[in-house]
């Protein structure tokens, strides 16, 4: 009998020791090092049939590579396409994290139905009648999708050569066990091995592969970091269970942007993709209220209206409060004291409550403008005009700072019905509208001159 063999790993960052040790050496991380029992043994590697083809690995100059024949696989989804970077690429391997009960199971099973490539649904956490009772809500029919319960690897691969799929999503990595190691399934030593494998799969034969994987209570993906690093995309699927968006993000993409978005809405039958999320950003009210706002900002290439919406009260503690959801806290306070020293504003004993509505959290300097709106809205008790929008920086001497791409903020403004857009003095703008005004402030005296 073989002697059983064991080894230990970082669970932070899947550094492997040969002894226990108090602090991994890599990630300076302490008490993350545990135990795992390996087997070391000769890997018979899955066999395809001799029908399909390996691709030979030989060097070739850079010139002489084609990239002709490797198109992109369209998902029938828009948001997803776009995430991407116009589909999926043949060969990829493509890791989706989120919170448990977000709805990246459903997601994925929704883009599998939808496409008209043969697609192999591994689920290791779902029958499939279970499975089977999710797509009769999504009501949608398909049959180029295949559903698989199973967690070994090796057992998966037998069914992929026999059903040659053009895509294989594996719902999820944790659930996986390879019988090259004997620790359990969803142990460091495993996703490593299953993921290799799966690598090792997509590469060879062009199949992309799509993972769902595990969070941690950090909100990063379970398992050791190396993962990310393997894979060739990292998307992240978050919302709040409490609301019906859902945003998708790409924090990794080797074959695309990751600034783009993607934004759904959960309902009962499914997630419906949301073409023009200024209407789920931007609240609809018949009376006018004051401390509300709207910026014209910018995620990828879409370009968003979002509503800012501010509260200014007289602090009751003592202390003044200064809270911001969505926004960056220490942004809020600079902009709070650029208020105070170049407007005059008096703000050092009200409390400030800022809020981005849509539960989305934004970064781009040029919804500083409207933030300023929003405060001094609400501490005038004033309302601003429902048609008034905003798109600038806004700098520490009061200046107001030119932003990228305005010209596509001002037509999104003017689509969507708004009569007046602020923007910087000193943005160069070719742009001539018909309907929208735009209205130039150099300084955030002249703003305040024309608001109040």
């Amino acid at each position: 009998m073989a002697k059983v063999k064991t080894t230990f790993f970082c669970q932070n960052c899947g550094s492997q020791y040969s002894k226990w040790q108090g602090q991994c050496t890599a990630c300076k991380e302490w008490n993350t090092i545990v135990e795992e029992v390996i087997q070391k043994e000769e890997k018979t590697d899955w066999k395809l049939s001799s029908s399909s083809t390996k691709r030979v690995s030989k060097p070739l100059r850079i010139q002489d590579i084609d990239t002709s024949k490797e198109a992109r696989l369209d998902t029938f989804d828009s948001e997803f396409n776009r995430v991407l970077g116009g589909g999926i690429v043949p060969g990829s391997l493509i890791l989706l994290g989120g919170e448990p009960g977000i709805g990246k199971s459903t997601l994925l099973l929704q883009v599998a139905l939808k496409m008209i490539y043969k697609t192999l649904y591994v689920s290791g956490e779902e029958s499939q009648k279970q499975i089977k009772m999710r797509a009769e809500r999504i009501h949608s029919e398909s049959t180029n999708c295949y559903i698989l319960t199973e967690t070994k690897t090796q057992n998966i691969f037998k069914q992929i050569e026999a059903l040659e799929p053009d895509i294989v999503i594996i719902d999820s990595i944790q659930t996986l066990h390879s019988d090259y190691i004997e620790s359990s399934s969803g142990s460091i030593s495993q996703i490593k091995e299953c993921t290799t494998e799966l690598i090792k799969f997509a590469k060879e034969t062009a199949t992309p592969v799509i993972l769902i994987g595990h969070i941690t209570k950090d909100g990063n993906i379970a398992g050791p970091k190396i993962l990310e690093h393997m894979v060739d995309t990292v998307l992240q699927f978050e919302g709040d269970r409490n609301h019906v968006f859902r945003i998708l993000r790409a924090n990794k993409n080797r074959f695309g942007s990751t600034n783009e978005l993607g934004i759904y809405e959960m309902q009962g039958s499914g997630l419906r993709e949301v073409s023009n999320p200024s209407e789920i950003l931007i609240s609809k009210k018949d009376e006018e209220l004051s401390g509300n706002a709207v910026a014209a900002t910018l995620e990828g290439m879409r370009p968003l209206m979002i509503e800012v919406q501010a509260l200014v009260s007289t602090a009751v503690y003592g202390t003044p409060q200064r809270s911001a959801t969505g926004f960056n806290a220490k942004r809020l306070n600079m902009l709070l004291a650029v208020l105070e020293k170049r407007a005059g504003f008096r703000l050092g004993a009200k409390d400030v409550f800022l809020n981005i509505t849509g539960g989305i959290n934004v970064d781009d300097p040029a919804i500083d403008l409207a933030v300023v709106a929003s405060i001094l809205s609400s501490n005038e008790d004033m309302a601003l005009p429902k048609d008034y929008c905003f798109a600038a920086e806004v700098g520490l001497s009061g200046e107001i700072r030119p932003v990228q791409r305005v010209e596509q903020r001002i037509l999104e403004a003017e689509k969507l019905g708004f009569s007046t857009i602020f923007v910087s003095k000193y943005n160069k703008i070719s742009l001539k509208p018909t309907v929208i005004k735009i209205q130039l402030v150099s300084k955030i005296e002249d703003l305040v001159s024309i608001l109040v």
